[in-house]
């Protein structure tokens, strides 16, 4: 069962629909017992860093999210989330990941919205390297070919981690539930990883 986190903010029902798609049994919760008996917990995106920090904080599940053993999976914000820290909203992030979340700068158009290309090697990425998704987002983590980063996207000169894996931790800065096809087919493999 796959758990998507309701933390007061973020696009629910289409990352729902895109789990559901692929395979997975889905619930919307922030109810404690329910993430922990889960088999993944999904951190949606949409949304500002800040408020998903204090509201997950006051809802008391940060502790959860950090310590259960089952799988996670960020989607945009919901990856960023998963870092130390971010530029956006002077929280620390849930520090699953190393790194610091930087706004996009140097670039035409803020923020990033659009379909970009993704490329690397990863079990995700099976059968989908340069292949197109879809990116709506203002911060990232820069790219800086870490073993956990697995893909990358350009845009507009600037390196973006757009894919990480680490063990029972993976994330996309793309909505893989607004990618269409090539999003159903990445959730899909996914789903596959997640059951080995």
């Amino acid at each position: 069962m796959a758990a998507i986190v309701n933390y007061g903010i973020g696009n629910l029902f289409s990352v729902k629909k895109g789990f559901e798609r692929a395979g997975f049994r889905v619930v919307v919760s922030n109810d404690k017992e329910v993430l922990k008996g889960s088999d993944v917990i999904v951190l949606p995106g949409v949304g500002s860093h800040k408020a998903a920090i204090a509201n997950m904080t006051s809802l008391g599940i940060v502790d959860v999210i950090k310590e259960v053993d089952n799988f996670k999976f960020g989607i945009c914000l919901g990856m960023q989330l998963l870092y130390e820290e971010s530029e956006e909203g002077g929280l620390k992030g849930l520090g699953i990941l190393k790194g610091k979340v930087i706004r996009l700068r140097g670039v035409p158009k803020v923020p990033h919205m659009g379909w970009n290309t993704v490329v690397g090697e990863s079990p995700l990425l099976e059968g989908l390297s340069g292949e197109y998704f879809y990116f709506a987002h203002s911060y990232y983590k820069e790219y800086e070919g870490r073993k956990e980063e697995e893909a990358v996207s350009d845009y507009e000169g600037v390196k973006i981690t757009a894919l990480v894996c680490s063990g029972k931790v993976c994330a996309t800065q793309f909505h893989p539930e607004k990618s269409y096809v090539n999003g159903v087919r990445l959730l899909k493999n996914f789903y596959t990883y997640a059951r080995r």
